[in-house]
């Protein structure tokens, strides 16, 4: 199939690939694993923002009540916050601020989530739960200054799941909502606060009587917040999760939903929305995580959650996580990008890909089912993929100006970037020794291309193959040669 680049036509792609990434909750950080794992995901992507659960559960240890001369008192506890957040900043990565759960002490009620246990009931006083917000965020400005004012605040996860607020409670989560945003813009109107955070269950309803709630009672969120998982209800079967994914098409109508509720709202109308989750499964143990397949699938999310969202958070950067208790294997399904043992599993290369698309200046010149390509000042750069479907070739037509140019192809596809096929072809290690480790990483990289271009008619042709669940991120750079006297490559590789 052949596509002529038409040099005046644009296309609209918001690329904000690298505004925020998702994480376990935030006491991971304590742990060596987990920022190996951050360090390299920042080192090859370089995310602005990261948000995860258990701010204020009791593992991070900030909320304390003791007795003092008959009379209950507070106090708080930053001394793993600040180890904590010290290592995101000289990770180069800020906080997104998500405002949960709630400390025992303080909770009104004893359900609790996950294998951690983080507490999902409202505050027994919400006068305590205000101080502890507002306390933080002074905390947060005395330490790292006012770009604090800059890091997004998120008001809860997901109130619209019993498991995660008690009895799903509308009403009692817009209060929660209502407290929290008032006390925050009293202490400082310029600090940035969103909500609902609803994933799936009624969404459009929780969106629209969120909003009816905020202009009754004279509130203007600065984002609305939702998640996006595109995968059916699983099949369990022992410790992993097998699911279905859904039309993508399907899926971006819903996220098209919301903008749409949103903008019917004169008072709301261009308020930007934060997915501050997305994935394909919406389950730690999600076998299609691993998969190639999953790589390919995001790529078409990538090129157009832009579309009407200003910012999309990948559900997680790396697998050092524990919803569902500690994980039997280092492929077992989860959330991460990255495996155990800085694996990078192929849905890795697609945010990296889409983050080298991100040249300042670049426009898009070609956005359809299985591409986006972007001009940029020394050449062009594009993301072909493949879901589920057929080898298929493309034959991109460019305009030059140039006399010889330089085409590189980085490929992720089952063939050549596989490392769970590997790691499968071993016989599963669920504790493999630290040389399978390394061997299985070097199976994760992707295969590198390279070929001279000589334009006819003004025009550059790059040949782009495309395997099933394959994705291939290629640029086409304007070739200065510079051969050392009596060096001729020709003969290098032909004189014997």
């Amino acid at each position: 199939m052949k596509i002529t680049i038409d040099k005046d036509k644009r296309y609209s792609f918001y690329n904000n690939v690298d505004f925020c990434v998702g994480t376990g909750r935030l006491g991971l950080a304590l742990t060596s694993e987990y920022l190996d794992e951050l360090k390299f995901v920042q080192e090859e992507i370089g995310f602005k923002h990261i948000r995860g659960h258990g701010l204020f559960s009791d593992d991070v240890a900030i909320y304390h009540e003791y007795e003092e001369n008959g009379e209950t008192k507070v106090e708080y506890n930053y001394t793993y916050l600040d180890r904590i957040f010290d290592k995101y900043l000289e990770l180069n990565i800020r906080p997104f601020l998500e405002l949960g759960f709630m400390p025992g002490k303080m909770a009104s009620g004893t359900q609790t989530i996950f294998y951690w246990k983080g507490n999902t009931t409202p505050p027994k006083d919400y006068k305590l739960w205000t101080d502890m917000v507002v306390a933080l965020l002074k905390h947060l400005r005395s330490r790292y200054g006012e770009e604090v004012l800059e890091w997004p605040i998120e008001v809860w996860n997901e109130p619209n799941l019993p498991g995660f607020w008690y009895k799903a409670d509308m009403e009692e989560y817009f209060k929660l909502f209502k407290e929290t945003f008032t006390a925050i813009k009293a202490y400082d109107a310029r600090f940035k606060v969103g909500g609902p955070a609803v994933c799936g269950v009624k969404d459009d309803v929780w969106i629209r009587a969120f909003l009816e709630f905020c202009r009754d009672n004279n509130l203007k969120p600065d984002s609305v917040t939702r998640h996006h998982y595109c995968v059916e209800f699983p099949e369990r079967i022992g410790h992993y999760d097998y699911s279905k994914l859904e039309n993508a098409d399907m899926r971006f109508e819903n996220l098209q939903s919301s903008r749409d509720i949103i903008d019917s709202f004169e008072e709301f109308k261009g308020t930007p929305i934060h997915i501050t989750e997305f994935s394909t499964s919406y389950t730690p143990k999600g076998v299609i995580h691993d998969t190639n397949l999953n790589a390919a699938y995001l790529a078409e999310q990538l090129s157009r959650l832009g579309d009407m969202n200003e910012s999309y958070s990948y559900w997680t950067f790396g697998d050092v996580f524990e919803e569902q208790g500690v994980p039997f294997t280092p492929f077992h399904g989860g959330f991460g990008m990255v495996a155990h043992g800085c694996i990078p599993k192929p849905a890795f290369w697609t945010f990296s890909f889409y983050k080298k698309l991100k040249v300042k200046g670049s426009e898009c010149v070609l956005k359809d089912k299985n591409s986006v390509v972007v001009k940029t000042d020394k050449g062009y750069a594009g993301v072909l993929w493949n879901i589920d479907g057929d080898e298929f070739t493309r034959e991109i037509e460019m305009p030059v100006n140039g006399n010889e140019y330089t085409l590189v192809t980085r490929t992720v596809d089952e063939e050549c970037c596989n490392p769970l096929k590997l790691w499968h072809d071993l016989g599963e290690p669920a504790n493999p020794s630290r040389e399978v480790v390394d061997l299985i990483r070097s199976s994760a990289y992707p295969l590198v291309q390279s070929a001279v271009i000589k334009p006819s008619a003004g025009m550059a042709t790059a040949s782009v193959s495309v395997k099933k669940n394959g994705v291939v991120y290629f640029e086409l750079e304007e070739r200065t040669f510079t051969p050392d006297r009596g060096y001729d490559y020709e003969k290098v590789i032909t004189f014997h």
